[in-house]
């Protein structure tokens, strides 16, 4: 944590325990949920509305569940405030930190609306403290107040918002508010080192929370989920400019990959490659017999292999180009029934994006000629096209675990690459370093 994050908190610490004192004294449990929007962050740092739909099924269409997704909140997850009010949202937790914090609940606690059951005040607490529930009510059944109250917290951690205490939901019920206060940190120091151009149309990929945000004018427009990187093989955070839409496009495999899964497919199956439609290439583009390359894995290919376009491709019928120096983009895929999962890290560390169609139509909105109906014409045709974009649009790939938007609702959601503590210890290790160094004689003469 650097000091002056470290500050932050402290500042906060010393303002909660005049708060707490007060608090004591007259018998509160901890802040209210908002009844306006201009609850200050400090007051309540889990304001926010009960989600008005359900949670998506897996049966619905790609469609239904972008707007599904989208009717949650129209509030941009990254943009020119975020930094001032993740330093809000912080601020707010340790104040909730010197009160105590909030209970721990049983894992194996079990409830069921309408009936009373040996933990639903502790549920009820809980959820007071953390401002998802009012503190109107403190003690009976299990009512329809409370299941909301569940969704809301819910609908703030990314998950299904059933109003059911699943044991997930009681898993991040019971991760401690210094652990919260930690991943706000850790998302501040990761906006302090970005530097990306806000635009009036840019598109943000929080990896932790696997949805992508097309805003426009400050507003989100388009939510869709999203497929990320695999554990072993994160995506990575960038900032770039989106350049152009590929229709039907080919697939050349990265020769990590060809190194690797292709290489093992080919040891096992010499059909594999025909099967997949694909070819081996030399360095000018030209054919290769896949027969004569030694598929052992043991050296790095000194070919490429590419995937013809078509319905069986990876790519699926869409690639957004964003020239950066990880070579990945955002594309479609021929799995999309992988966007029903809740945990969706599974890409290469591309991002495979849902109704990435309805993405491709708003980018290229400012080129008439490039309707949704047009882009699926073309794509009806099966033939490659890489559609320029007359203006290029602003892309941040971002890892926040924690965030706050500007309707003061505090999100969090898993540190799916375990990236938090790594970062906050660097970030620790690297400012005692330059600590010492600037109470070092050399250094100090040098500064003279």
């Amino acid at each position: 944590m650097s000091k002056r994050h470290a500050m932050i908190i402290a500042v906060g610490m010393l303002a909660s325990a005049s708060a707490l004192a007060q608090t004591e004294t007259i018998g509160q449990a901890g802040p209210k949920p908002a009844t306006s929007g201009t609850v200050p962050a400090a007051a309540n740092p889990a304001h926010t509305a009960a989600p008005k739909t359900a949670a998506p099924s897996s049966a619905s269409t790609p469609e239904s569940r972008s707007a599904a997704a989208l009717a949650l909140t129209h509030e941009p997850t990254y943009d020119e405030g975020s930094a001032q009010r993740i330093k809000d949202a912080a601020l707010s937790y340790s104040d909730l930190a010197v009160r105590g914090g909030w209970p721990t609940i049983p894992a194996d606690a079990k409830f069921a609306l309408g009936v009373q059951g040996g933990n639903d005040d502790l549920l009820r607490k809980r959820l007071i403290i953390s401002g998802d529930l009012s503190a109107d009510r403190t003690s009976g059944v299990f009512d329809q107040d409370l299941a909301d109250a569940v969704k809301r917290f819910q609908a703030r951690h990314g998950l299904a918002p059933t109003g059911t205490a699943t044991p997930r939901t009681l898993a991040a019920m019971n991760v401690s508010v210094q652990k919260r206060i930690r991943q706000l940190e850790a998302s501040l120091e990761r906006l302090d080192n970005m530097n990306f151009g806000f635009g009036q149309r840019y598109v943000v990929v929080n990896i932790p929370a696997a949805f992508a945000e097309a805003v426009e004018n400050d507003v989100v427009v388009r939510r869709y989920r999203v497929i990320a990187g695999k554990t072993e093989k994160p995506s990575p955070t960038l900032t770039a400019q989106i350049t152009s839409v590929v229709l039907n496009p080919t697939w050349t495999v990265p020769s990590s990959i060809a190194k690797t899964e292709i290489s093992a497919h080919m040891r096992k199956d010499p059909t594999y490659l025909s099967r997949m439609h694909m070819d081996v290439l030399d360095a000018h583009d030209n054919p290769i017999d896949p027969h004569s390359v030694d598929w052992s894995g043991t050296h790095t290919p000194n070919f490429t292999v590419r995937q013809h376009n078509g319905s069986f491709n990876a790519l699926g019928a869409v690639k957004i180009d964003m020239p950066n120096a990880y070579s990945v983009y955002m594309h479609d895929t021929n799995q999309r029934n992988l966007f029903s999962d809740d945990y969706r890290f599974d890409s290469h560390g591309c991002s495979r994006v849902d109704n990435v169609r309805d993405l491709a139509a708003w980018l290229l909105k400012d080129q008439p000629k490039w309707s949704r109906a047009a882009i699926d014409a073309e794509i009806a045709t099966g033939q490659h096209l890489d559609v320029a974009m007359a203006r290029k649009v602003p892309v941040a790939w971002i890892y926040l675990t924690a965030w706050m938007t500007k309707d003061q609702t505090v999100q969090f959601r898993n540190d799916i690459y375990n990236q938090d503590e790594q970062l906050l210890e660097a970030t620790a290790e690297e400012a005692a370093f330059f600590g010492k160094a600037a109470g070092h004689p050399l250094t100090a003469h040098m500064a003279q």
